[in-house]
């Protein structure tokens, strides 16, 4: 995606709906309030003139121009109830039902303003939340029996709502059963991590030493046996819950109208979205560059917060833990509790991370194969240096000298004192000088950026032409072209990519593919984000803020070939194992993404190419099913996809636990310890990336990725293609 609208996404609120249900009969030894005492908002007095600006913005300036009538509404109401109780925790099958009468009525409403679907179906969702809170008290506050022979089923889409009352009480008992289990086992994995450490006399224990306190303030809080344990665990949890389901129960003003709209919005595409007043103002402080914090994208996924990007040369990015992908649980300041964020507003959640530079955050995330962790970032402002081209020279030894240009984003613009395609021509004019015999453009994870920078910079590489083509709404198409005759080298290229290049990133692959300047190199598809977004500011005849803004998608990316980026990607000339392939992060796997498209080609006149790509694909397939360590990330990545997928999980612990230490021994049988792999290339920095970063000893950075590069196994293989393009 383009980064302007990646900023956007941090703070979009993608209808994560929070709604209600009506009061049910009590599950036994449980005590229902009545509904009288637990009331949503009424509704606010902006929604009619919401609904008059939103509803004709959606109907002529989105790219797909459809009207908002009864096909769209049965849509959005599908979307509606899935997103109001994603994971199947709070509404009966009733309930639903109740509120089906509305299934062809959404359209209407948006015409009118009188949103009465989204007031109903907070005030049900209100009070189920009210009668499942007493539920989780209850079953939290007694003893756990960890020996029934069950499953837990953890994947909500496999479920049917509940039927009863007992069913769903059921469906919570098992989810709380599972999450103590877990968290008594992280106590105890982390006690063992502490005895070892300190066997082994590496000081880990030692009196005094940072580490020692840190492990003896642990040891100390963690309770001497199973049961006492158990008891902490649930007494934590009872907390956390009674927090979230607090939330849940006091919905802002705009909330029932929020959740409703981008039902109707995530029914266009997936990256349409309405933006309240609230999450504007984060979408304001996170343009601003100002904001101190970790440097991540989130985004909202049903009842969970998801990691969809990272700020190259952000905090979380240079701590290297925290992925794309991974969902968070909870986010915990220094000598605090942790806070629970599942069904938590985005903004809320953005307001928990962001900080001041220096202070620490821990973050428990869910791993796209199902396992947990707790990740602590120190916060801090992007490094700018890593935010920057950077390039070096690389070698094997003995053999020719080669070019290395890394690009983590499309940047330049405003009052930026520096411009991506300036960066990598000056780094191009280097390695001419010094003649190398080819060039890696590596562009994984650029998640996109400046659509001119992008032109500008596949204009480098080739002697004028059409670099992409743009179709907005009344269909019609825009040629962007390479106005510059000449270029800035002739040396063979790869450009490599990964599923999380995206946007301006597919448009240089895809130019460069179509030309046949380059061989692209992938570890997959590109992500597939082949369309353009335009923030309306909703307020900009108001006074003062009240309506927010709308994110609207009005254009599509179109390569030279004609061949839409949209969903599919740029499919790579030479494929290699990708240790992220069981990650479903592209666009096709976005609901409502946007259909893929072509229309005729640009004219340009092709690059003189000799090598054979055929061939070189059928000498690369070789070479990797000979190395070692590209086939344990094949092996690896294949384990964490069946380990995704298995979402039905035994409650009974000595069970539980023998699944446990299978998939763990499973991947440590394959794992291909990167960090610890010999390193196959020489590197040289190149000086236009010697400048060290602020606050940091001279060269460690750049020495730390001058060591990483050499062992990239990518790379090297990158290197012996390099070779075969004659």
């Amino acid at each position: 995606m383009s980064r302007y609208a990646f900023l956007v996404a941090l703070l979009a609120c993608s209808a994560k709906t929070t709604t209600t249900s009506p009061q049910p009969e009590a599950p036994p030894g449980v005590v229902a309030q009545a509904p009288a005492t637990v009331a949503a908002p009424p509704a606010d007095p902006r929604e009619v003139k919401l609904c008059k600006v939103v509803t004709p913005l959606l109907e002529r300036r989105h790219l797909l121009g459809k009207p908002i009538n009864d096909d769209i509404s049965k849509q959005a109401f599908a979307t509606y109830m899935d997103r109001l109780d994603a994971g199947k925790l709070f509404l009966l099958a009733s309930d639903r039902e109740r509120l089906a009468k509305y299934a062809d009525k959404i359209d209407d409403e948006m015409h009118s303003g009188n949103l009465e679907l989204a007031h109903e179906g907070q005030q049900i969702f209100v009070e189920r939340v009210a009668v499942v809170d007493k539920v989780v008290a209850g079953v939290l506050a007694a003893p756990m029996n960890h020996d029934d022979d069950e499953f837990v089923e953890l994947d909500a889409k496999k479920l049917a709502p509940a039927a009863t009352e007992d069913e769903l009480k059921n469906r919570w008992r098992q989810r709380l059963e599972l999450e103590v289990m877990e968290r008594v086992a992280a106590m105890e994995t982390r006690l063992a991590k502490i005895a070892a450490a300190a066997a082994k006399g590496s000081g880990a224990g030692s009196a005094g030493s940072g580490a020692g306190s840190a492990d003896a303030a642990a040891v100390k809080d963690i309770p001497a046996t199973p049961e006492l344990r158990e008891t902490k665990v649930r007494g934590d949890l009872a907390k956390s819950y009674a927090a979230r389901f607090a939330r849940l129960k006091t919905p802002g003003n705009l909330d029932a109208a929020s959740d409703l709209l981008n039902a109707v919005t995530a029914t266009l595409d997936p990256h349409t979205d309405y933006l309240p007043p609230a999450d504007k103002a984060n979408f304001d402080i996170a343009m601003s560059g100002s904001l101190e914090g970790i440097g991540a994208a989130l985004r909202e996924r049903d009842d969970l917060i998801e990691v969809s990007e990272l700020v190259p040369g952000g905090a979380a990015s240079r701590q290297g833990k925290l992925k794309p992908g991974d969902l968070i649980l909870s986010v915990q300041q220094p000598d605090k509790d942790p806070v629970d964020i599942i069904d938590m507003r985005l903004d809320d959640v953005v307001q928990l991370i962001r900080g001041p530079k220096g202070t620490v955050v821990r973050l428990r995330v869910r791993k796209p194969d199902g396992h947990e962790e707790t990740i602590e970032i120190t916060r801090d402002v992007i490094s700018i240096e890593e935010a920057y081209a950077r390039g070096a020279i690389i070698q094997r030894k003995g053999g020719p000298a080669y070019g290395y240009i890394h690009l983590p984003s499309f940047y330049g613009g405003g009052n930026g004192p520096r411009k991506a395609s300036t960066d990598v021509r000056k780094l191009l004019g280097e390695l001419s000088q010094k003649k190398v015999a080819g060039i890696v453009l590596d562009i994984r994870g650029n998640g996109g950026g400046l659509l001119k920078d992008s032109v500008d910079l596949a204009g480098e590489f080739i002697d004028e032409g059409p670099i992409v083509q743009v179709r907005g709404h009344d269909g019609d198409v825009e040629m962007l072209k390479d106005t510059r005759g000449g270029v800035e080298t002739n040396a063979p290229l790869i450009v490599l990519v990964d599923q999380f290049s995206a946007s301006a990133s597919e448009i240089l692959a895809g130019a460069m593919q179509d030309y046949h300047r380059a061989v692209i190199v992938g570890l997959g598809s590109t992500h597939g984000k082949g369309t353009v977004q335009a923030v309306v500011d909703l307020d900009r005849d108001a006074d003062k803020p009240e309506l927010g803004v709308l994110k609207i998608t009005i254009e599509q990316f179109f390569r030279v070939s004609g061949a839409s980026t949209q969903r599919e990607g740029v499919t790579p000339d030479i494929t290699l194992p990708n240790p992220s392939s069981y990650i479903k992060s592209g666009e096709k796997d976005l609901e409502h993404a946007i259909e893929w498209t072509k229309i005729p080609a640009a004219p340009h006149n092709d690059w003189k190419s000799t090598w054979d790509v055929a061939a070189m694909r059928k000498h690369s397939e070789d070479r990797v099913a000979k190395n070692p360590l590209l086939a344990k990330i094949a092996a690896t990545t294949e384990i964490l996809a069946k380990h995704r997928d298995d979402t039905r999980v035994p409650l009974a612990h000595a069970t539980w636990e023998a699944r446990e230490k299978k998939e763990k021994d499973e991947l440590t049988a394959v794992s291909p310890e990167l960090d610890k792999a010999t390193a196959k290339l020489t590197v040289k920095v190149l000086d236009i990336t010697a400048t060290p970063a602020p606050n940091s000893k001279p060269d460690d950075r750049l020495a730390r990725w001058s060591d990483n590069l050499g062992k990239d196994p990518w790379l090297d293989e990158c290197v012996s293609i390099l070779g075969d393009m004659k």
